[in-house]
């Protein structure tokens, strides 16, 4: 099995909202998969997106109920390529109406913070290098 692309969907309130938050971050749009339902933000070109889509579009794909925004359902987790970029993102986020939810923290190896964004769903910013993990 050979995964070429992974897209997580997220239930938003805001689709405009959402696009303002995520380029204020830094990232791009894929205009083909946006529209006034969804957004697809690119989270790594050719590989990774999440697709923010309005609640009631989102519904439309699974017959189960979905988190609000006030449940953690999932914790989605990002790397960057360095312990400023985490500090950067997760600062930005919280100044573009993200909220903090938790402390850095520091594991020597890894160095990880994180923020909710508009809509409640929680974010995990990481860096780390793995060849300095203590070994078991």
């Amino acid at each position: 099995m050979n995964i070429t692309d992974i897209y997580v969907n997220l239930p938003v309130k805001d689709v405009q909202k959402t696009r303002e938050f995520w380029t204020e971050l830094g990232f791009s749009i894929n205009e083909q998969f946006s529209n006034d339902k969804a957004i697809c933000v690119v989270m790594k070109e050719n590989h990774i997106y999440t697709m923010f889509l309005k609640e009631d579009f989102f519904q439309t794909f699974t017959n189960r109920p979905f988190a609000k925004g006030d449940t953690t359902q999932v914790l989605l987790a990002i790397g960057v390529n360095s312990r400023e970029e985490v500090d950067q993102m997760v600062k930005t986020a919280i100044g573009n109406g993200g909220s903090k939810y938790g402390e850095p923290v520091d594991y020597g190896w890894m160095y990880q913070s994180s923020f909710a964004d508009i809509n409640g769903h929680q974010w995990e910013v990481m860096h780390g290098d793995v060849s300095q993990m203590p070994a078991e």
